[in-house]
């Protein structure tokens, strides 16, 4: 049953959006951060931010239809493969369930002792076989699992909520086929760096459909300097375009980075990148800044329409 609060706050960006970090403890602990945007001209608007904690079950470590479904698209035969193996597991077990049958009734028995060392041979062979077997459905079901964990851990993602403006709130699967999003965790001077360090690539990577998702896990406010000056305002339009996105429901980003971490052998505390391809899936990540030449130069342009601010 989920628990809802709301919390109403004062903004003060320029039609754009301002990150604040709101920490509150119900029966789970639930962190939520949003989006801050300072420029030399500030304005006040209010919006409002929703925060929830759920009492969750053990479902939400399950695999979903939809992930198995995908896994069987990417490997059809897999399911057969694996049928084979238990078909040869259960053959080899019991030829050697027979075999040791006949090797105690030889061992007893001096008159068929001469018989020991074929059934000896037969029952290697089978003991061979059922570990071989073994082994095989071992390394298919463990690929199978980590497949199904990845499937799964892309579809929490694109089900994960952002933030256009203050207006429009959409899903990561939304932009799916017409942006790659770039997603910045770390605290917020990580965050403000980031921002800086992607100045002189910004009409570069919105050429390439690049979008920022700027995720300040410190709970601090990253510090976004745009000019207000008549000959910067087209950069600064493309500029807060590039940056415009944020987190929403941010416990449930927490979560899946924190997987996301976990997977890599990278400790919680570590600022992180993670570029996602067009179609939503992990393309890349690292520990550090966004390497923003190295976007440029690897991705190909993208004539779609990337997600606009209203």
């Amino acid at each position: 049953m989920a628990s809802m609060v709301q919390f109403s706050y004062i903004l003060r960006p320029p039609t754009h959006l301002f990150y604040k970090n709101l920490r509150f403890s119900l029966q789970h602990k639930c962190r939520q951060s949003s989006g801050s945007f300072m420029t030399t001209k500030r304005l006040s608007f209010s919006s409002t931010i929703t925060c929830s904690a759920t009492n969750r079950s053990s479902s939400d470590s399950q695999i979903s239809s939809a992930a198995k479904i995908r896994s069987e698209v990417l490997s059809p035969f897999r399911s057969v493969r694996m049928f084979f193996y238990v078909a040869f597991i259960a053959s080899g077990a019991l030829g050697g369930l027979i075999a040791t049958t006949q090797l105690i009734a030889a061992l007893t028995n001096s008159a068929t002792a001469s018989a020991v060392p074929d059934i000896l041979q037969g029952l290697g062979i089978d003991l061979g076989a059922v570990s071989l077997f073994a082994f095989l459905y071992y390394r298919e079901n463990k690929a199978k699992n980590l497949q199904l964990a990845r499937l799964s851990r892309e579809e929490r993602l694109s089900n994960l909520k952002l933030r256009v403006d203050e207006k429009r709130i959409i899903s990561v699967n939304n932009l799916q086929g017409s942006a790659r999003l770039v997603i910045c965790a770390g605290p917020a001077s990580f965050i403000t760096e980031s921002f800086k360090l992607s100045e002189p690539f910004t009409e570069s990577l919105l050429e390439r459909g690049v979008l920022v998702v700027s995720f300040a896990t410190d709970g601090n406010a990253p510090s976004f300097q745009f000019e207000e000056s008549e000959e910067m305002k087209e950069i600064t339009t493309k500029r807060m375009r590039l940056w415009q996105l944020a987190p929403v429901y941010v416990s449930e980003w927490f979560k899946w980075l924190d997987e996301q971490k976990k997977l890599a052998g990278v400790s919680v505390e570590s600022p992180v990148y993670i570029s996602l391809r067009l179609d939503g899936r992990v393309r890349g990540s690292g520990v550090g800044y966004p390497p923003w030449n190295a976007f440029v130069a690897q991705l190909p342009s993208s004539k779609r329409n990337v997600v606009r601010s209203s």
